[in-house]
This record gives C-alpha cells, sequence and structure tokens, in this order.
C-alpha cells in the first residue's frame, strides 16, 4: 500500500471478497462457531461497503442499500450449503461495434446514466458470442456478427461494476444498417455512435477498455486483453 486515498472501486472490490469468503464459509461449515466468525467478517464488509456507497452517493450516485445491517441480512439470504453456497463472480458479456466512421457504439443505461458498450448477463442456452449478438440486438436494434474475442475483464477492478463480474468482450462486425439505431425503451435511455476524441460522460470504465476497443475498431491486429496480475492482489489502484 502507498499514502494515497484509497479509491471507492477498492473499497467495494475489498468489501465483496471479504462477504464472497464469509458466505462460502457459512455455506461449507457445519460449526456454529465458525458460522458466527464469518457473520463478523460479514458486518466488517457491510461496513466498508456502505461507507463507499455513502461515498458514491455525495458523488451524485444514489447507493441501493445504505444500512450495513440491511446489507448483512441480503448476503446471508443468498447463502446455499455445499458446492451451491460456494459464491463466484457473475458472467457478462459485451459487445465492441463501430460503423464506417470508426466511431463506437454506446448505450447509455436508463437506471444509471451510465454509457457503456453493448453488455448484458450470458444467458443459459446461449453461447458466449451469441449473447454478444443478443444484447446488440436488444439495446441497439442492429445486427451484428461477432469477429474475435478482444477483454476479459473484471468489472469491479476496472470500477464499472458495483457487484463482482468478469466480461467478456466480442469485437463484432454491423451486418445491417448502421443509421438503424433503436436503443431499449426500458433498458436504455440511449444509443448512439461517438469518435475517440468525443466520449460521452459519465462513460463506465473507460480506461480499461478504451483504447483496446478503438484499435480493434480502426483494424489493428490486438490480443486480448486481460486485468494484469496484482502483487498482492490487494494493492489498490489510483489511477
Amino acid at each position: 500500500m502507498t499514502g494515497e486515498p484509497v479509491a471507492v472501486r477498492d473499497l467495494l472490490r475489498w468489501s465483496e471478497t471479504l462477504a464472497a469468503i464469509a458466505r462460502t464459509g457459512i455455506g461449507f461449515t457445519s460449526s456454529t462457531y465458525e458460522r458466527e466468525r464469518y457473520e463478523e467478517v460479514l458486518a466488517v464488509a457491510a461496513e466498508i461497503s456502505c461507507d463507499a456507497r455513502h461515498r458514491l452517493a455525495t458523488a451524485g450516485h444514489r447507493p441501493p442499500v445504505d444500512d450495513p445491517a440491511q446489507l448483512v441480512q441480503e448476503w446471508l439470504a443468498d447463502v446455499r450449503p455445499g458446492m451451491a453456497g460456494y459464491v463466484t463472480p457473475r458472467l457478462s458479456v459485451g459487445a465492441i461495434v463501430g460503423n464506417d466512421a470508426r466511431e463506437i457504439l454506446l448505450v447509455q443505461r436508463r437506471d444509471s446514466g451510465v454509457w457503456l458498450y453493448p453488455t448484458g448477463w450470458a444467458d443459459v442456452g446461449y453461447s458466449a458470442s451469441e449473447v454478444a449478438v443478443k444484447e446488440v440486438a436488444e439495446e441497439a436494434g442492429l445486427a451484428v456478427e461477432p469477429i474475435r474475442l478482444v477483454m476479459v475483464l473484471d468489472g469491479l477492478r476496472l470500477g464499472f461494476s458495483r457487484s463482482p463480474i468478469y466480461s467478456l468482450v466480442f469485437h463484432c462486425r454491423l451486418t445491417g444498417p448502421a443509421a438503424e439505431v433503436r436503443p431499449h425503451p426500458l433498458e436504455c435511455a440511449a444509443a448512439a455512435w461517438f469518435p475517440r476524441d468525443h466520449l460521452p460522460s459519465p462513460l463506465a470504465g473507460a480506461r480499461g477498455w478504451a483504447e483496446r476497443a478503438f484499435d480493434a475498431i480502426d483494424g489493428k491486429a490486438v490480443d486480448v486483453l486481460f486485468d494484469v496480475p496484482r502483487s498482492p492482489p490487494w494493492r489498490h489502484d489510483c489511477a
């Protein structure tokens, strides 16, 4: 650790990690003593999380939960015994889509007002690339085909998620007219094309993916981007 202030995204990441360890422990233990210790860890994690959410609230974001005791109860309600109780990140799938002007397709979430490339939860019965195609069709009304996987990202680490998410991101090619952008009426407040030097705000986690996204749109040969391992992994990043 350095003497620099801890970023809110790191507080959320640490609290979610502690909560996941504690909930997994509760799911596997039959000891009342161990359960009590894990519940104490949950209480600490909830205090950290609510402090971080309070900071977000002062910055204009409404926290979904601001009561540590309520958050602990929500976490406990998700506990399942055995392997079903092993807490892991959820999986989302996103799509990087460019047009002939080398602009990127972005959608604005109706719930948060934040902009991001089309993305959504991985659905059972679909392959990852099929989810990417489906999300672009649903969120922007455009037809695409996947070209290649370009990013595997940790949403908590990059700061575009407040819950544990791994995101698979595909570069996709338009197969229909680029002009017919139709944002989803319930999920999206807007959807539009943006050039590299005029991106909208607030834009989720752009420092972690924007450069690679535009490299793919520009036709450059790009390797799959992934989060570089940290040593130790709990070191915070204030960049």
